[in-house]
């Protein structure tokens, strides 16, 4: 007894002082207490002893420390291609010029500054609106406020010019150093007109003078960055800037012809989003217009009637189709495409499911199966992903140098795991539509997640999505004597909001994806830009549309992933082969596939040759390990209906939940990427990847088969007919199996 005592105290001891070497100078104290409980909890599970056992364990923490919801559930999965047609926004076009000259380096510029003289600086915020008739230009005259983008200046994030319909576009005036820029936020000729009327001015137009610049001055102009973020921040050339000037030209010639309002953004990486219709002269959010009209649509695939599209009071869907038809047919676009609407991956409750009488009594890390080491047995899971060993093994539960980027939801940021965590940074709510930020503006450097109650895509409640993701990873305190663990204790989570209520847009998320991989700025209510100063190393990507992999996000991953980015990408909840999917079906992707606590593909995962790895996503409808909780993935989020694990009593709401999809899987494998990269920072992420793939356990055949019925178009298995293989990657996620040398 004395000697496996003193076996313990020796290993406790290395752990801790491990853990304590990547500590927080500030987080110190706080970060010793949390070291020697952990310490002696891993020690528990490695020796076989039941943390749960200890007397007092949940007695000595608040009710809100320890409840959660979780009931097991009659499982309502949906039938295949049911309700999952891809949606849209209506009146919103994404769209890339052709053959742009690829973006600067900002290091290399700031290296070099005879550089600068060839790129833009500050320009990445200018926006036009494009009038869709006489009548309209002329009420504009007379009451500025049909034009309201005019009326706000101290809002204005973009520099906003009006183009009138009556007045052909001139030649645009040419520099020695490229394009001259507008000059004026607003049309001269309002101005002027309204003078010569007698009415009084809104404002005399705000007109430049032309500075003539050295390169050493050009260069001071450019934002000094942190080395680290320079390496990855991108800048556009001047020639890019005159081709976009040029598809500008395009797409108010596309507007014109068919009498729509319309609002057109260029950005930095040279995607443009062009929105038509009826509200895009008086958005509520200079990020992006709020349509009136309707604000998605499913992709029926409607066909251009020219002549219909034309007409007073067209249909804006097929108006819509027309422009982008028009742009397509020009050759000046590399992809023209709708803005599509993704939805994140955690499968929604069924409605009216009663809840079933539940009295968990042991800590609430003992019921994450899925960290566990795999195997039968005591603190063990077959679904498990092997966690705790390497976290013992390696004697590595992360580093605060390693940065992971949860585009989702946004972070509820008041919630007691997360409000003081370390391991939160700065992070940005790239949700431009007012509506479905459902916040009351548009984007701005505040990512809390204020809910995401859609009754009309069967979200009931708020779902706190992206907060249950990052929990995942390990966005909360671990080792706090509150709530659950994360899988990398100590890296440095970004929130990155892209989706809200009802979903996110595609052109937000491409900007959310590069803006988390530090290449593009974001720009703050002054009109200043605002850069990740914590590049990510790996961003993870919870969110799903049933369509192929649109062009624009592809381009935005591959310019990421090209900057040595990881992307890790949930495979999707609608039972069909990833290629149909996005961005599980996007190249330039790590593809994760839900698994249940049995090391089963779940039955709501996508699944085909695209998948790279199983990892848990849990399935609320079993309880194989018998504990009487339902084998869902337990994390942070806010929930109602939950109970007390150590009375059994209800409380009315808690901050932990079960919850399952393929989004519960995919922060597993961003997380295992996370501890690696904590342990051998001189990896690349090439060598991160096959490093984790080279510790997965090996999938059985029956660990990705189904019910042929549920998989129409699957391979039926040859010793029964009616069921069918679903390939879900090449291995299940193994921490365990992982060996780093030194």
């Amino acid at each position: 007894m004395k000697q496996s005592t003193l076996i313990k105290r020796v290993s406790v001891g290395a752990i801790l002082a491990t853990f304590l070497g990547l500590a927080a100078c500030d987080r110190q104290e706080e970060r010793v207490e949390r070291g020697q409980t952990l310490a002696g909890d891993v020690w528990d599970q490695i020796t076989g002893q039941d943390v749960g056992s200890k007397p007092n364990n949940m007695a000595d923490v608040s009710v809100e420390a320890r409840a959660f919801a979780g009931v097991i559930q009659a499982q309502s999965l949906p039938s295949p291609n049911q309700s999952s047609k891809a949606r849209y926004v209506i009146g919103s076009i994404v769209a890339k010029p052709r053959d742009l000259p690829p973006p600067l380096a900002m290091a290399s510029v700031m290296a070099e500054p005879e550089m600068a003289m060839d790129v833009i600086v500050n320009n990445e915020a200018e926006a036009k609106i494009i009038v869709p008739d006489a009548e309209t230009m002329e009420r504009a005259e007379l009451d500025p406020t049909v034009i309201q983008r005019m009326e706000r200046p101290e809002l204005r994030r973009r520099s906003i010019t009006v183009v009138d319909p009556r007045v052909e576009s001139a030649p645009r005036p040419m520099s020695a150093s490229g394009p001259a820029l507008p000059k004026a936020p607003l049309k001269e000729q309002i101005y002027q007109r309204r003078v010569q009327k007698g009415l009084e001015p809104v404002r005399p137009p705000a007109l430049e003078t032309v500075r003539i610049e050295t390169p050493e001055q050009r260069a001071k102009r450019l934002p000094q960055l942190d080395p680290k973020l320079a390496k990855r921040a991108m800048t556009m050339q001047n020639a890019a800037l005159a081709r976009q000037l040029s598809a500008e030209d395009r797409m108010i010639e596309a507007a014109s012809k068919y009498k729509v309002a319309a609002s057109i953004q260029r950005s930095r990486s040279g995607q443009m989003v062009i929105e038509i219709g009826s509200d895009a002269m008086n958005p509520t959010s200079f990020q992006g217009a709020l349509l009136q009209q309707a604000s998605v649509a499913l992709d029926d695939e409607l066909i251009c009637d020219e002549a219909a599209a034309q007409m007073q009071g067209a249909n804006p869907l097929v108006a819509m189709e027309c422009v982008i038809q028009d742009l397509q047919a020009s050759g000046e676009f590399e992809y023209v495409e709708k803005d599509y609407v993704f939805e994140h991956q955690m499968i929604r409750r069924p409605p009216n499911v009663g809840p079933v009488s539940i009295t968990p009594n042991d800590p609430l890390f003992g019921m994450q199966w899925h960290y566990l080491d795999q195997g039968v047995g005591e603190n063990l899971s077959p679904g498990g992903a092997g966690f705790v060993e390497f976290w013992t093994r390696e004697g590595n539960q992360g580093s605060n140098d390693v940065v992971v980027a949860v585009v989702d939801t946004g972070l509820e940021m008041s919630h007691p795991d997360i409000k003081d965590s370390p391991n939160v940074a700065p992070g940005w709510d790239m949700v431009s539509d007012p509506e479905t930020g459902n916040d009351g503006d548009g984007r701005d450097s505040d990512p809390n997640d204020p809910g995401d109650l859609c009754p009309e895509r069967n979200v009931f409640a708020d779902t706190f999505h992206g907060t249950h993701v990052a929990g995942i990873v390990g966005a909360g305190f671990t080792n706090n004597s509150s709530g659950v663990a994360g899988g990398a204790w100590n890296v440095k989570i970004v929130p990155v909001r892209a989706l809200g209520k009802c979903g996110g847009r595609l052109s937000d998320i491409n900007d959310a994806i590069r803006w988390s991989a530090g290449t593009i700025p974001e720009y703050d209510e002054l009109g200043n830009e605002v850069w990740n100063e914590n590049p990510a190393d790996i961003i993870n990507l919870s969110i799903g549309l049933f369509k192929a992999c649109p062009a624009s996000m592809q381009d935005a991953i591959d310019e990421v992933t090209a900057q040595g980015v990881i992307v890790v990408a949930a495979a999707g909840n609608d039972m069909v082969p990833t290629e149909y999917y996005a961005p599980a079906g996007c190249r330039n992707v790590l593809t994760v596939a839900g698994g249940d606590a049995r090391g089963y593909i779940a039955p709501y995962s996508n699944y085909g040759d695209a998948v790279d790895i199983l990892a848990p996503g849990g399935d609320l409808g079993r309880d194989d390990n018998g504990d009487g909780h339902p084998d869902g993935v337990l994390s942070t989020k806010s929930a109602l209906n939950c109970s007390d694990p150590l009375t059994g009593a209800p409380v009315s709401n808690c901050h932990y939940a079960y919850e399952q999809g393929t989004s519960m899987a995919t922060p597993h494998v961003s997380a295992a990427l996370a501890l690696i990269k904590s342990k051998r920072p001189d990896m690349t992420a090439t060598e991160l990847v096959d490093t984790l793939m080279s510790g997965v356990s090996s999938i059985r055949p029956e660990q990705c088969r189904g019910d042929c019925s549920q998989y129409p178009g699957s391979e039926p298995t040859l010793d029964d007919p009616d069921i069918c293989y679903r390939p879900c990657g090449a291995g299940q996620l193994n921490l365990a199996g992982v060996t780093l040398s030194e």
